[in-house]
């Protein structure tokens, strides 16, 4: 994967993001980069963060950020090679990943009392 999402530009207002220090970004970038060699195979997942081969310079935030929608793009490439149909695929991107992230989300805020 080269595309770090380089080209995105300051054309809107970044709401506020969960801070984490750089070791717990490289930690979740690593976790993530596994599960995307666990799908595309480790000949698509280059090693480039920081102190590694191929270090390509970008923060581990930016790899977290590119590797998941990476891993994104697989999953829903994978859902509509599975489905039985259109419309099968269509539920299964749609209203029930919708439902798995709002889950997701809920547990989420729910083990945050900060929040």
């Amino acid at each position: 994967m080269d595309d770090h999402g380089d080209d995105f530009g300051d054309w809107f207002q970044e709401r506020q993001h969960v801070q984490r220090s750089e070791e717990e970004w490289l930690m979740i970038a690593q976790y993530v980069r596994h599960a995307a060699i666990k799908i595309l195979g480790p000949e698509q997942i280059p090693l480039c963060l920081p102190g590694e081969p191929q270090e390509c310079g970008r923060g581990a935030q930016q790899h977290v950020l590119a590797w998941a929608a990476h891993l994104k793009a697989a999953a829903q490439n994978l859902i509509v090679e599975s489905a039985p149909s259109p419309a099968r695929a269509a539920h299964v991107a749609g209203p029930l990943y919708q439902r798995r992230l709002a889950e997701l989300r809920h547990q989420k805020l729910s083990a945050d009392p900060t929040r």
